[in-house]
């Protein structure tokens, strides 16, 4: 299974379980986590969801050697795009639309998808030892999740401009001053901590929740789907030419 899940009271816990792979996004997981979302926003039970990693990563984004074989296979008909895109997006969709409280708890490394993915979370909550990168300009590829968009609004234009060119490791403590995490908790406390704000939320109506929700992500929505498309139609010129398929060579060699 590439998700575990458990339900304490109205709050859902979803953790993304490819330990073995650091939690990198092969096209099961992005499938798995896109139904998971479905179904707890479909659950009248569940008033608030908390995304976490098993393992020592929150995910090191997406599974390079997946889309390596992938390009391989697919040379000979020069489709470039990897498997997974339709699933990928439908999962973009399924957090840009997602109507409950989604607290996410980076408990690891997160890179590329595994920062990005952030954009999407209400409240963000990270280990201390925790440390986040887009390495995108390293790789060749254009970044996704409409973080083009979803990061400045958080970060402010140099912040997001820097995080997503300069491909540098960014600290927990780094990722909290310039607004990417809410707070920044000792290893042993991070789940304990996003778990008690959870509950806090989901002593509160459900129907209040989800209001708040949909009027906060109300003015971003068609701004979302706008730089999703754009970057998506970047992944399909770059991805597997010129400095991409340079970088995946590279990873496959190590």
């Amino acid at each position: 299974m590439t998700i575990e899940t458990s339900d304490r009271g109205h709050v859902r816990t979803i953790a993304l379980n490819r330990p073995e792979r650091l939690n990198a996004f092969n096209g099961q997981l992005v499938t798995d986590l896109g139904a998971a979302l479905q179904q707890a926003a479909a659950d009248a039970e569940i008033s608030v969801v908390v995304l976490t990693g098993t393992g020592r990563a929150f995910s090191a984004g997406a599974d390079l050697k997946e889309i390596a074989e992938h390009l391989g296979d697919s040379a000979a008909t020069e489709e470039r795009r990897p498997t997974d895109t339709g699933a990928f997006a439908e999962l973009i969709d399924a957090l840009a639309e997602f109507p409950k409280p989604l607290i996410m708890a980076v408990n690891g490394v997160g890179v590329g998808f595994g920062m990005t993915i952030l954009g999407f979370a209400d409240v963000a909550f990270m280990s201390s030892e925790a440390r986040l990168r887009c390495p995108f300009t390293s790789i060749g590829a254009p970044p996704e999740a409409a973080s083009t968009y979803l990061l400045p609004l958080l970060l402010g234009r140099q912040n997001a401009a820097w995080a997503l060119m300069s491909s540098e490791w960014i600290s927990a403590e780094e990722a909290r001053e310039i607004g990417l995490v809410w707070k920044v908790c000792t290893p042993d406390g991070l789940l304990t901590e996003a778990h008690r704000h959870a509950d806090l939320l989901a002593d509160k109506p459900a129907h209040i929740l989800t209001t708040m929700k949909r009027l906060l992500n109300a003015p971003h929505r068609e701004q979302i789907a706008a730089a999703a498309a754009r970057e998506n139609q970047a992944m399909a010129e770059m991805l597997g030419t010129g400095a991409n398929a340079d970088a995946v060579a590279s990873f496959l060699q190590r």
